[in-house]
């Protein structure tokens, strides 16, 4: 009697207690390529879930550092880095147009939506295709464009693409677009004159358009440095870009 009361004594781990979830958690990650952050927030928003125990994020990354579950910390999407880079101020290379100290106090504070990040992805080898990456950085929505190469021009023709697109309401939608100092945005301020206004970032700071080199990570597991672009479909890239925005939706529901 003694044995059995203290086997029954005491708090169940929730590791035990929650493995419905944790179950869940592991084939979400594994087969789906959903962040914990994102399964998670699932989890809160709908009703299956009521009344089942969960495990909060930070439990579930607990737990796979632990190596409790299935899951190691290479099958995660990108972790969150802290920028641990000092600012250097290097001379001899100049801004292309207007610098983003320049930019308006809405942009900086993400208060308003239309103001985006752009970047470009490179491809296996200098004549593959290469990507074309902005996001949006009030949202965070992420949208990918598959050009031709990393060339100005590349980048100009899927600007006007673009505009073409989105039509009358393209200015209401990219408000301000901040870019860095790449030569394939040489003619990024000339293409969308008196339409949307460019900003650039200081010479050797990528950390100023933060939004972007993040998704771009995230964008790197499903292509990995030295795969070929053209061997990706543009269809494939949308998912690829969507599943990046639900994985980044149900982590901020969390």
């Amino acid at each position: 009697m003694y044995e059995q009361n203290r086997e029954n004594c005491g708090a169940k781990g929730k590791l035990l207690v929650a493995m419905e979830f944790i179950d869940f958690a592991c084939e979400m990650i594994l087969d789906h390529d959903w962040s914990p952050d994102a399964v998670v927030g699932f989890a809160k928003q709908h009703t299956d879930w009521n009344g089942k125990p969960i495990v909060s994020t930070k439990t579930l990354y607990n737990y796979i550092d632990q190596s409790k579950l299935s899951v190691r910390n290479n099958d995660l999407p990108m972790k969150t880095k802290l920028n641990t880079k000092t600012k250097r101020v290097r001379k001899h290379r100049r801004v292309l147009d207007k610098s983003i100290a320049e930019r308006p106090t809405e942009v900086e504070d993400r208060l308003e939506f239309g103001h985006w990040e752009i970047d470009t992805v490179e491809g296996e080898k200098s004549d593959d295709n290469a990507l074309l990456t902005l996001v949006e950085r009030k949202t965070r929505n992420y949208y990918v464009i598959k050009i031709d190469d990393q060339d100005h021009d590349s980048v100009d023709y899927a600007i006007n693409k673009l505009q073409h697109t989105f039509g009358k309401s393209f200015p209401q939608v990219f408000k301000t677009i901040t870019s860095d100092n790449g030569s394939e945005f040489s003619n990024l301020a000339s293409c969308l004159k008196s339409v949307t206004d460019v900003y650039f970032a200081r010479p050797y700071a990528s950390y100023e358009s933060g939004s972007n080199e993040r998704h771009n990570g995230l964008l790197r597991r499903y292509i990995p440095k030295g795969k070929a672009i053209s061997n990706y479909t543009r269809d494939a890239i949308k998912r690829i870009y969507q599943t990046i925005n639900n994985q980044l939706l149900h982590s901020k529901m969390s």
